[in-house]
């Protein structure tokens, strides 16, 4: 028994490691190439290290203003996405844990309903145009405010919380707020970390909305100004020549460069939570 133990394993751990050296290529492949010289990259001679160090692909990303406003934008969505979606989540997941509200199973059901079936695309851009959200802020944070899925696993969390401790809060004179407050979400942390980096990704990533909601090129995150530049090669001869002097910046380091700048910041917040992250996806998703 022992032995087919540790046979599987060494076969886990190595099946781990290649699954994992496959997800890091494409990061330190774009990393080499971004900071490599310009005549090496033409060459296709970069691989998995650097050749000719040199940042002017970086220099020339944190001087085109395009960049530094998309971050801005991108980091105020998030900011704002992410604290009011897990308000209306947390409010609504607490709501729906309780045994005693009524109509409790069809309001259930109606949220169901919603990841099985949806409006579809033209209906959802006459009612963000008949509210007056186009070309705002809140066309990037209202229509997808709270996840129906996330909406589940977080009820399901508040579910498995025992009931002696919300019971032993009524007895104390709390109400159904100071019970949330007090007991209840001190005791959630995992979940509602977890649940927050969804939101912060899922509106980090969010370019969507953007292209059918935003037309205000003031407005526009930093992942429609990524996708100009790799997808559609958008991006001012002058503003990089002027930024890095006579030197010239190959597309190719430039549309590594973006993606990586755009990428990192939101990956860096994974370590800080990741002893949370397990342990609130399977608790809030397990129980029926």
């Amino acid at each position: 028994m022992k032995k087919h133990t540790g046979l599987f394993d060494v076969v886990n751990v190595l099946l781990l490691g290649i699954f994992a050296c496959a997800m890091l290529f494409p990061f330190v492949h774009m990393a080499a190439v971004s900071v490599s010289s310009a005549e090496y990259v033409v060459g296709n001679q970069v691989g998995l290290w650097p050749k000719g160090i040199n940042f002017d692909a970086y220099t020339a990303v944190f001087q085109d203003r395009r960049i530094l406003v998309g971050y801005q934008n991108t980091l105020v969505y998030v900011a704002l996405g992410t604290t009011l979606s897990l308000i209306f989540t947390t409010m609504g997941a607490y709501s729906l844990s309780r045994r005693n509200l009524v109509f409790g199973r069809t309001f259930m059901l109606m949220i169901v309903f919603t990841m099985l079936f949806t409006g579809g695309l033209i209906p959802t851009y006459l009612v963000v145009r008949s509210y007056g959200l186009l070309d705002t802020i809140w066309a990037m944070v209202l229509p997808g405010l709270v996840s129906s899925w996330y909406l589940i696993i977080m009820r399901t969390f508040f579910q498995g919380i025992p009931r002696e401790l919300e019971e032993s809060g009524t007895i104390d004179g709390l109400s159904d707020l100071g019970i949330l407050l007090r007991i209840v979400l001190p005791l959630s942390k995992p979940v509602i970390l977890t649940i927050s980096l969804f939101y912060a990704v899922q509106i980090w990533g969010n370019f969507f909305y953007a292209l059918i909601f935003i037309r205000d090129a003031g407005l526009m995150p930093l992942q429609v100004i990524i996708r100009n530049i790799v997808m559609i090669g958008q991006y001012s001869d002058t503003t990089v020549s002027s930024a890095i002097g006579d030197k010239n910046v190959i597309l190719e380091s430039l549309k590594y460069a973006v993606i990586l700048v755009g990428t990192l910041p939101i990956m860096l917040v994974y370590p800080f939570i990741q002893k949370h992250f397990v342990k609130g996806a399977m608790m809030g998703s397990v129980k029926g």
